[in-house]
């Protein structure tokens, strides 16, 4: 007589876990503190460690547990917990171990100046799951501290970077562009190739900096004065041209298209979503508009998912200029006109960024999609330009 298995084996990178639907949440960002031990030149967010007035703002560690466990019970998998700097929370180990416990991979972004041996070895009893990230200001102390403008950052990251290769721990490192150490990126990239887990893959750069989301003090012109100029970014981007151009044939072919006048052409508040430091949840951690904002305090990330930020993402634009400009833009793609650039930069959802639209038509006048004073949004013919560019049918 056959007997019938009671075990089918299959492959779980062939599986899909929820069969014919998603979770609500499948990932979360949680910002723990905006406060940094670290003073950054061109950083967006952060406030000063000792601010105890933003402290004392801050979720307790009671509510985060609270938003961590109903994350989960949405199908949450995987937390981002970001900053400022997170490990500046002295609840941290504890939050780190609840949100493991609950089966969440955890990622955590850090500037590496906190993690102790004790902290290490916590990671390896109990892997983070994910790969921690670690931004890099420099190569040398002159350089890092001139960004950081904190004394003995530079010998606090690479002792925690050391602990972590010691002990194993999986990390990749991503680097910050600015004038004091720009010209290091070479031996940045040598030094990169080192760490296993980056998979001999260059670090990723931000250089085209944004301005403080919460609209706040006098650091934005300081900001800008630390972004790189189109022309200089476009050659940090396509240093090595024949894999730069390689790689954007395949991405133009799939990416480039005017958006429309729905001012979200992006994934932000798709199944998943971002808590700031003080309970606010956000389709993105950088919209900090009072009105794409959700009180957690007073509300449940379900309704926020199934209610809010769905009718956020039915905002169109108004404003003339971009609905002449950005709806008719093909160079989408490429440009990174979003609602938090256009809320960091003029206080609006639909106001175009000026810088933003530079970087994207300095691209592409390399790239020949658009030629001399040409404007993206008044060009006919965009279809058969990047058919041709990526050499096949779009």
């Amino acid at each position: 007589m056959q007997t019938e298995s009671y075990v089918i084996k299959q492959r779980i990178d062939k599986t899909s876990l929820w069969k014919n639907s998603q979770p609500i949440l499948g990932r979360m960002d949680m910002e723990l503190t905006e406060r940094c031990n670290n003073n950054c030149l061109h950083c967006c967010i952060n406030l000063p460690a000792n601010d105890l007035k933003a402290k004392n703002k801050e979720l307790s560690t009671e509510e985060i547990k609270q938003i961590l466990k109903e994350a989960v019970s949405l199908g949450c998998m995987s937390v981002k917990f970001t900053g400022g700097e997170p490990l500046l929370r002295e609840d941290f180990k504890d939050l780190y171990i609840f949100a493991r416990k609950l089966g969440l991979k955890v990622l955590i972004f850090t500037n590496a100046t906190l993690i102790t041996r004790h902290l290490a070895e916590l990671f390896v009893t109990m892997p983070p799951l994910e790969k921690i990230e670690i931004s890099v200001y420099g190569m040398r102390k002159s350089s890092y501290e001139a960004v950081t403008r904190s004394a003995g950052s530079f010998k606090a990251a690479w002792r925690g970077i050391k602990l972590l290769l010691k002990k194993k721990i999986p990390f990749v490192v991503k680097g910050a562009l600015l004038p004091h150490n720009k010209d290091e990126i070479g031996e940045f990239e040598k030094w990169a190739k080192i760490i296993s887990w980056m998979d001999n893959r260059p670090p990723s750069y931000s250089m085209f900096f944004d301005l403080r989301c919460r609209r706040d003090g006098s650091k934005n012109e300081l900001i800008k004065k630390c972004r790189l100029r189109p022309e200089e970014g476009l050659r940090i981007l396509a240093r090595k041209k024949e894999e730069y151009i390689k790689e954007m044939k395949e991405f133009c072919s799939k990416f480039m298209r005017p958006p429309g006048d729905k001012l979200f052409s992006c994934g932000s508040g798709c199944g998943g979503g971002c808590v700031d430091a003080y309970g606010m949840f956000q389709p993105c951690l950088m919209l900090r508009h009072p009105d794409t904002v959700y009180n957690l305090k007073k509300g449940y990330l379900k309704e926020a998912l199934t209610n809010f930020f769905p009718k956020i993402r039915e905002i169109k634009a108004v404003n003339p200029d971009y609905l002449t400009r950005c709806v008719n833009c093909f160079l989408k793609g490429l440009c990174e006109q979003c609602p938090a650039k256009s809320w960091a930069e003029h206080g609006t959802l639909d106001t175009p960024v000026d810088y933003l639209c530079e970087i994207a038509h300095t691209q592409a006048r390399f790239l020949g999609l658009v030629k001399g004073n040409e404007k993206a949004w008044e060009v006919d013919d965009w279809r058969e330009r990047i058919r041709e560019f990526a050499g096949g049918d779009n």
